[in-house]
């Protein structure tokens, strides 16, 4: 019985067209990342190099496609306050905006803007841990604006 119900599972989510992300499948052949002073530049060569068959260069004139990014920030605000008036909650902001261009002045992508937010409950009597939990949540944020950034250049066309 429970192999029929297995079995049955398997051929459902066959039969709707489920599939695992394969890598990503990018326009073109060679990529050159400029900017990104923190780890999110080599954040994103290291995706494109495992994730994808795009092969990332070392220099603009080489490559077919440059991905610029502009400007990355954090923000940290105040989202709530407890009854004794101290922070209850902060919100936490990171923002990412880049470009495609080919090299040669051609626009491949215009400038995108990402944000990203996510809310840190905070407590007076574990800041340790909440400076270590926010640098955990930023790093996150910054993962998933790579894998954003991946999947707007997978959706160009050539």
């Amino acid at each position: 019985m429970k192999k029929l119900l297995l079995l049955s599972l398997v051929l459902v989510l066959g039969a709707c067209g489920f599939h695992l992300r394969g890598p990503s499948q990018l326009p073109f052949d060679t990529l050159y990342v400029q900017g990104g002073g923190s780890q999110l530049g080599p954040d994103l060569q290291r995706y494109l190099r495992s994730g994808s068959s795009v092969k990332v260069v070392q220099t603009p004139g080489e490559a077919q496609a440059v991905l610029d990014i502009l400007g990355e920030g954090r923000e940290k605000r105040i989202l709530s306050l407890t009854g004794g008036g101290r922070v209850g909650e902060f919100e936490l902001y990171y923002r990412l905006s880049f470009r495609l261009h080919d090299g040669k002045g051609t626009e491949l992508m215009p400038s995108q803007q990402l944000e990203l937010k996510r809310i840190l409950p905070f407590s007076d009597v574990q800041v340790l841990a909440k400076e270590q939990e926010e640098a955990m949540l930023y790093r996150e944020m910054q993962n998933d604006a790579v894998q954003q950034v991946i999947r707007r250049l997978s959706a160009l066309k050539k």
